[in-house]
């Protein structure tokens, strides 16, 4: 990795190191991360839970609701309740590492929109970032190595 990605909450009490790229980025506008975030879409880094390293003391999980029923785990920091990353469905592998809590994040970029059917009306696409309605499918938009990470995470379940 030729860029160091590391990352925390505002009060600098969790502190985070990625280990390696991630394998993909969203760019979420469903209602649900326009609600948690407070914001017009959250993006997120699709990583490795064994990839985010923790240099500085241990977020705390609180558990949100979702349209699915299932859980949906968000890290956070026990002191400024800044929420770090995501675990949807409680699988403990895969993380959506929020990219704004990264002490650098302009270096990475949404790969994809998605559920864009709920995007705020004021804010304009990219036209060279593919845009969804709802979700896509991975196999078309994903690079070979990310998927084969995926795939090897996905057989530790």
């Amino acid at each position: 990795m030729s860029v160091e990605l590391e990352g925390g909450c505002s009060c600098k009490h969790v502190r985070y190191r990625l280990t390696s790229l991630p394998m993909f980025v969203h760019c979420c506008h469903c209602r649900d991360c326009q609600r948690e975030t407070g914001s017009a879409f959250v993006l997120n880094a699709l990583i490795e839970r064994d990839r985010i390293a923790l240099l500085k003391a241990e977020p705390v999980v609180v558990t949100l609701p979702t349209g699915s029923g299932l859980p949906h785990d968000v890290y956070r920091c026990p002191n400024c309740q800044i929420a770090l990353w995501s675990d949807y469905g409680r699988r403990g592998i895969l993380s959506f590492l929020r990219v704004g809590t990264l002490d650098n994040p302009d270096v990475l970029v949404p790969d994809v929109h998605i559920y864009t059917r709920s995007k705020v009306p004021w804010l304009e696409l990219p036209a060279n970032v593919p845009a969804f309605e709802e979700y896509y499918d991975l196999k078309e938009l994903w690079p070979a190595a990310s998927l084969a990470r995926r795939d090897a995470l996905l057989k530790t379940e």
